[in-house]
C-alpha cells in the first residue's frame, strides 16, 4: 500500500520558519510530481507548490517568496521550506505524489493526513 506521510508542522511565532517534510513508502514504481497543499479553516484546499521529478518548480503567488520546494528522488520525500510566516499561512498542510502502481503502471494521486501549521 502506499502512503505519504508528512512532519515538521506546529506552532510557530509570526515570522518564524519551518521546514516540512514528506515521505513516500510503499513498493511503487516511480513518482512524478510532487507537492504542497493547503487548507485554511474555513476554506477550501488551495495549492502551494508543486515540484517535477526532474526538479521543476512552481509556487503559488503567496508562497514564491517566502516558502521552497525541494525534494530528494532516492529518500522519495518532498520538503516545503517556509520563511517569514504569517497568520494567514495558519493552515493544514498536505502533502501530494502523483505516482505510479506496479500492478498496472498507471499514475495515482496520493495524499498525506495532513500537518498542523499554527502561527501564533
Amino acid at each position: 500500500q502506499v502512503q505519504l506521510m508528512e512532519s515538521g508542522g506546529g506552532l510557530v511565532q509570526a515570522g518564524g520558519s519551518l521546514r516540512l517534510s514528506c515521505v513516500a513508502s510503499g513498493t511503487f514504481l516511480s513518482i512524478n510530481d510532487m507537492g504542497w497543499y493547503r487548507r485554511a479553516p474555513g476554506k477550501q484546499r488551495e495549492l502551494v507548490a508543486t515540484i517535477s521529478s526532474g526538479g521543476d518548480t512552481n509556487l503559488v503567488d503567496f508562497a514564491k517568496d517566502r516558502f521552497t520546494i525541494s525534494r530528494d528522488n532516492d529518500k522519495k520525500m518532498v520538503y516545503l521550506q517556509m520563511n517569514s510566516l504569517k497568520p494567514e499561512d495558519t493552515a493544514v498542510y498536505y502533502c501530494y505524489a502523483d505516482i505510479a502502481w506496479i500492478q498496472d503502471y498507471r499514475f495515482r494521486a496520493h495524499w498525506g493526513q495532513g500537518t498542523q501549521v499554527t502561527e501564533t
